[in-house]
């Protein structure tokens, strides 16, 4: 499989009771495929897949399918805290009929490169679609190593890893060592440099409330090859990409996001709290003028 372009990790849209609104998610998804994204990914972390039962997650996957009708692939994450958990996630997410799976490491446990490797393939043996992998130690609290790569790569599925280490000297190992594995953006900051070096898509929670932006910037910097244009887009990008990673409100910025588009997909699930109207303020003027400055660069062709 291969991996082009924008690939979203779709929020999971709340009533005010924290239940799943199950026609809010319609409504996002047909937003996303409308606005041109190139994939969904479901049970990322944007996904809040973390607070979730499983029956919750298992429904999510049919109803996922259920409205893309093949329109773009689905991808589902398989993150659990065990291996056993994982290969239910990644069985039930076949039988949903999707296109991939994504793979991350188990957190807390913080397995050897070894022992992750031999999770993920497990994972992989209970589905056989083809795998994103996932590497995020910030979340996850392990890496995943040259050990692990070596030996995740006997299997042809593992084709493509959402890079989300934040170190770019991955970025170039990745790229230099491992050019079977496709590269996927997993660092907003430093899609620039993904796209660089070779990067041909970009999982971003960003584009749940603003795929234009990220279509541009994916546009011109992995299809046209203007890098130029690209690094003005990225300079008007960067200060949203500040304000979603300031203060640990990842997920309540990309949700309060999507209320201003007109989506409104209600709280996140506790522990985590909605902004407040100082913050809910200066996201909505940053998304402004974000949006202004990369409707004027487009513009000018």
């Amino acid at each position: 499989m291969r991996f082009e372009g924008i690939y979203t990790p779709i929020v999971t849209p709340h009533d005010d009771a924290h239940k799943i609104d199950r026609s809010r998610f319609a409504d996002v998804a047909e937003f996303l495929i409308k606005a041109g994204v190139n994939g969904i990914v479901l049970a990322g972390t944007t996904g809040e897949y973390y607070a979730q039962s499983m029956a919750e997650r298992v429904e999510l996957m049919s109803l996922a399918k259920e409205i893309i009708k093949g329109r773009l692939p689905l991808i589902v994450g398989t993150g659990a805290m065990s291996t056993d958990d994982s290969i239910a996630y990644a069985e039930a997410a076949k039988a949903a009929g999707a296109d991939a799976i994504m793979i991350s490491t188990p957190p807390y446990a913080a397995p050897t490169g070894r022992e992750n490797a031999l999770h993920a393939l497990a994972v992989d043996r209970a589905a056989n679609l083809p795998v994103l992998l996932y590497n995020y130690p910030g979340r996850t609290g392990a890496e995943m190593d040259e050990a692990y790569l070596d030996r995740v790569g006997r299997s042809p599925n593992f084709c493509a890893i959402k890079e989300s280490s934040g170190d770019i000297n991955r970025l170039h190992m990745m790229a230099r060592d491992y050019p079977h594995i496709q590269l996927s953006c997993g660092m907003d900051d430093q899609a620039l440099e993904f796209f660089a070096w070779g990067a041909r898509s970009w999982v971003c929670a960003g584009s749940n409330f603003a795929p234009e932006a990220h279509i541009a910037l994916y546009k011109a910097c992995a299809v046209d090859k203007d890098y130029d244009k690209g690094r003005r887009i990225m300079t008007a990008m960067m200060p949203l990409m500040s304000v979603l990673e300031q203060g640990g409100k990842f997920v309540q910025c990309i949700k309060h996001g999507l209320a201003l588009r007109g989506l409104p997909v209600g709280p996140p699930r506790r522990p985590l709290q909605p902004l407040n109207k100082e913050e809910r303020r200066t996201l909505a003027e940053t998304v402004d003028v974000m949006d202004r400055t990369i409707a004027s660069i487009e513009a000018e062709g």
